[in-house]
């Protein structure tokens, strides 16, 4: 059944486009935006001033303000759509390979994995999306394009592309990764030469995509495994598991604050995005750069934290 607004002195539609402007009036009055991600040199000169957001019904119906057709890194929004492909291929056997649970970790902390016998606890810390893009590498034979293509045909995009100075900027920073990859393969848990899953992890970080493009990518979530043309991506049980783990796992370590504010399925990543899914109802995407200390948007979460107070759309 899908999920309708609660009480809220906006209607529950036709559009969603005067909610999302009082959003962007209310963000661009908020102090302290945060920092762009430093540690990757290619995005450390973002402004975090930059405000952009989205939202997709069912349909495919778009309202957007502020910078939300501007193309901005997706970075690790994308594990959502790798973990979505590779599970539709292999099915359970994936979780044989990587776990459901929260890390309580950093993202790319290393500290679990050797007591954890190389398991990986979520797909969206880097370990574990380094699993998924390696099982997707075996499936397909080229996981960053098989992602590529995905993207584009859910989105209608045919120009979303790879950023390769964002790629060459990670692989140049890349000394964390490659421990954990390597590390994992010390317990057969990587099947691919650790250089090739890396040169395709980082492509996959790299692509560049607008608020719009991944509020349209993030559909078959809300339509309960159903693609925008019709045909069935996932099985409405395994959209369920993707939603629930974006809801516990899909902020790094600070999921429990995302969902206590949010309330919505979310993933983001280091380049300011966020996506985040109402089932049943529609999909949305923010991007402002500048980041917390945890890596998340700051004023990311707070417009889609004032998104749900003011529908009432939410999970809860």
């Amino acid at each position: 059944m899908a999920i309708m607004p609660g009480n809220s002195s906006y209607p529950s539609s036709p559009t969603f486009q005067p909610i999302l402007e009082s959003i962007a009036t209310d963000i661009a009055q908020t102090p302290g935006r945060g920092r762009p991600a430093d540690y990757i040199p290619a995005l450390a000169a973002c402004d975090p001033r930059r405000f952009g957001m989205a939202v997709a019904e069912l349909d495919g119906t778009v309202y957007g303000v502020g910078d939300w057709r501007q193309p901005f890194s997706t970075q690790s929004i994308t594990k959502v759509f790798t973990l979505a492909l590779d599970l539709a291929r292999e099915g359970d056997e994936l979780w044989e390979h990587v776990g459901r649970e929260p890390s309580g970790n950093p993202f790319n902390s290393l500290v679990q994995l050797e007591y954890e016998n190389g398991i990986p606890r979520n797909p969206f810390i880097n370990a574990g999306a380094l699993v998924v893009t390696d099982r997707l590498q075996t499936r397909t034979g080229d996981a960053a394009r098989t992602l590529l293509e995905f993207l584009r045909a859910e989105s209608g995009n045919a120009d979303l592309g790879f950023d390769q100075d964002i790629a060459a900027s990670e692989a140049a920073n890349g000394d964390r990764n490659a421990a954990l990859a390597h590390f994992m393969a010390s317990y057969g848990n990587i099947d691919n030469p650790v250089p090739d899953l890396l040169d395709q992890y980082f492509l996959q970080c790299s692509i560049a995509a607008s608020c719009a493009d991944l509020a349209l990518a993030t559909g078959f979530l809300a339509r309960h495994g159903i693609r925008a043309d019709g045909g069935r991506l996932l099985s409405r049980s395994q959209a369920k598991q993707i939603n629930a783990i974006m809801l516990t796992c899909g902020t790094y370590d600070a999921a429990g604050d995302f969902a206590y504010r949010v309330g919505l399925p979310g993933k983001s990543g280091v380049g300011g995005g966020i996506i985040a899914v109402v089932p049943g109802r529609c999909t949305l995407c923010v991007w402002s750069p500048g980041l917390d200390e945890r890596g998340n948007s700051v004023a990311g979460v707070a417009a889609l934290d004032r998104f749900t107070t003011l529908t009432g759309l939410s999970v809860f």
